[in-house]
């Protein structure tokens, strides 16, 4: 697996090796974000022993007795433990103190932790008696509690009040940066038309394991006829398997919420109204469940004119591939099956250009903080960064892709992927200030992010304060 990035996150585990105790470190993000491959880069990197435990899937017929006598396999292949499966989860974890050694850097894993604690409720007090009487006491081993169900690590370890003083680090793994993301490419990025990667990215985001998928030398269209469009495919299959291990609570709930935010970002109430029901208890806990697992976020925004908080935040679907799996491959997955798409032009697809512009906008909204150094904000504190839609008003309703604000200026970020991009983009920013309610003594700047050939009036004529090519953010 090629293995790019992470330097940040890299380097804060390494961090820790400067303690006089051991560590105990919590890793969370969505299925396929690289979470496993990153731990053991890091204990590759620090030249430690690597002990890696990882949980069943839970299926009918597995139970406590089965996780343990996988703990128990799992150990004894990669130590000199005993391979006899131990009666309890306090027991295990005591053999597996007995492999640590105390002259070496050790880095432990217990991956995918949900499920070897699925049934069995009294695992995290098991694993905190290990760590307290044990564990701990190793100034050279990091133990890092691991898995996609962000939702149970938070209840059972970051909010659980018997763990309080006793982690060093919370791991929240996202998607790469778009500079990373270009770097799958290989020496072919720099050869490589802007729109091939500007395409390939719309659908996959900056999920590693499916980057890992690209062919550098076939088209845009070919990796994604490749990736999405056959039966048995990454992306064609992964989204099943990828939402049951994030959410395990009210999963039908949250699968239907989810699919109401393929389009534009809604407010809760917008989602109860869509869904038929009413907007708290059980809504509320489903669309906690969809955005603990990183799949759906609630932009924080303000409200331009008075530089509060939006009264009713805007839910939007964040994880690109969940939103063109939704979008483009559940509804045709009985065609694709059946081998329609093998051989047919994506650019000849039905809304083609118009979805993929849509995830453009998407994965630009995602990686803003990229943006941020193009404006030459220096050293001004950004008050908020997010979408932005007024219904109505004095002025009529308007949509901003991305409205920067700061204490004495909002920056209208408009964002466009088309073959050609002419003076009419220009009118449509204009018309949308025009909407936009600003205070006195506030300025207010036009930035456009592009992809795609800027007719040279746009450069001549002023009107925007930044032009920002998507190239750029990939740094190509």
């Amino acid at each position: 697996m090629k293995f790019f990035g992470r330097d940040q996150e890299l380097a804060e585990l390494t961090s820790l090796w400067g303690k006089r105790t051991g560590s105990l470190v919590t890793c969370r993000g969505r299925r396929r974000i690289g979470k496993s491959t990153l731990i053991e880069r890091f204990a590759q990197k620090s030249d430690a022993l690597f002990i890696k435990i990882e949980g069943l899937r839970p299926k009918p017929g597995y139970d406590n007795k089965t996780e343990l006598a996988a703990f128990a396999a799992q150990l004894a292949y990669q130590t000199d433990a005993d391979d006899d499966p131990p009666s309890n989860w306090l027991k295990a974890f005591m053999r597996l103190d007995r492999e640590i050694p105390d002259d070496r850097r050790t880095v432990v894993l217990l991956d995918e932790v949900s499920w070897l604690a699925f049934d069995d409720p009294t695992f995290a007090d098991m694993l905190k008696i290990a760590w307290d009487n044990r564990w701990s006491k190793h100034d050279r081993l990091i133990v890092v509690v691991c898995g996609s169900v962000s939702g149970w690590i938070k209840e059972h370890f970051i909010d659980n009040g018997a763990y309080f003083g006793r982690r060093s680090l919370d791991v929240v793994l996202k998607e790469l940066p778009l500079a990373q993301c270009a770097k799958f490419w290989g020496d072919q990025a720099e050869r490589v038309e802007t729109r091939e990667i500007v395409d390939v990215l719309a659908v996959t985001g900056g999920v590693p394991r499916y980057l890992n998928e690209i062919n550098p030398g076939l088209s845009a269209a070919d990796n994604i006829r490749n990736l999405a469009f056959r039966a048995k495919s990454v992306l064609r299959e992964d989204f099943d398997e990828m939402f049951s291990d994030v959410v395990t609570k009210l999963p039908t709930l949250a699968g239907k919420v989810i699919r109401a935010l393929v389009g534009p970002a809604l407010s809760v109430s917008e989602i109860a109204e869509r869904l038929g029901m009413d907007k708290g208890g059980r809504l509320s806990e489903a669309l906690e469940q969809i955005e603990e697992a990183g799949l759906v976020v609630a932009d924080p925004g303000k409200n331009p004119q008075t530089g509060d908080d939006i009264r009713e935040r805007r839910y939007r679907l964040k994880d690109n591939y969940s939103r063109f799996y939704l979008k483009y491959i559940e509804p045709m997955k009985s065609m694709i099956d059946a081998g329609a798409y093998s051989f047919v032009s994506l650019d000849g697809l039905a809304g083609w250009d118009a979805i993929i512009g849509l995830q453009f906008e998407n994965m630009v909204v995602n990686n803003f903080t990229e943006i941020m150094p193009r404006l030459h904000l220096g050293k001004t504190l950004v008050e908020s960064a997010a979408p932005y839609r007024r219904n109505g008003g004095r002025n009529g309703g308007v949509q901003v892709d991305l409205l920067v604000q700061t204490h004495h200026c909002n920056y209208v970020v408009e964002i466009k992927r088309q073959r050609e991009i002419g003076h009419e983009v220009i009118d449509e920013v204009a018309e949308k200030i025009k909407r936009i309610p600003i205070p006195r003594g506030k300025s207010i700047r036009p930035v456009l992010v592009y992809d795609g050939h800027l007719a040279p009036i746009i450069e001549t004529e002023g009107f925007f304060d930044a032009l920002i090519s998507f190239r750029s953010l990939l740094g190509i």
